[in-house]
């Protein structure tokens, strides 16, 4: 039987509940979900890529075929590794399609099997992104309605240090 894999790629500094969304959606269309926390130096993340991974981990615990791993080498040749042809990508606004466009056209350029599958998030969740949580967690605003509880309480942590 062949096994229909999906990966979800990102930095999910810090994971949130929109994230969540999208996995628990995927969930039901994939028999596995293999959700790649980008090592991802270029953006500086606030997180570890432990910690992302750990709290992923945690958030995703409720859904048996959700794994999440970390990687640091191009995605199309992560997938390959991970016997998966397909790539899970959301869609919050029309201003990320354009470079989410562009995303699948090269990576189907360098891995011709490689589709991309794009999800919007539940309508009450589309306006969060992990930057936007930053920055309220940062000037210590209640960030409770849009990320996990343990995700809420980590980033408290951290900007209490």
């Amino acid at each position: 039987m062949r096994t229909h894999s999906v990966i979800y790629p990102g930095t999910f500094d810090p994971i949130t509940n929109g994230h969540v969304d999208l996995t628990e959606r995927a969930a039901r269309l994939f028999d596995r979900v293999v959700v790649a926390i980008a090592h991802s130096q270029k953006k500086t993340p606030l997180f570890s890529l432990e910690q992302r991974i750990a709290l992923c981990q945690s958030s995703l615990a409720h859904l048996d075929n959700v794994e999440v791993v970390g990687f640091s080498n191009l995605l199309t040749d992560f997938a390959k590794s991970q016997n998966a042809r397909c790539v899970l990508r959301g869609l919050r606004a029309v201003a990320d399609f354009e470079y989410e466009f562009q995303l699948a056209n090269m990576n189907r350029a360098m891995y011709p099997e490689f589709e991309s599958i794009f999800l919007t998030p539940s309508e009450h969740l589309s306006y969060i992104s992990s930057s936007l949580v930053r920055e309220i967690a940062a000037l210590d605003g209640d960030i409770s309605p849009f990320v996990p509880p343990k995700v809420a309480a980590a980033l408290q942590q951290r900007f209490s240090d």
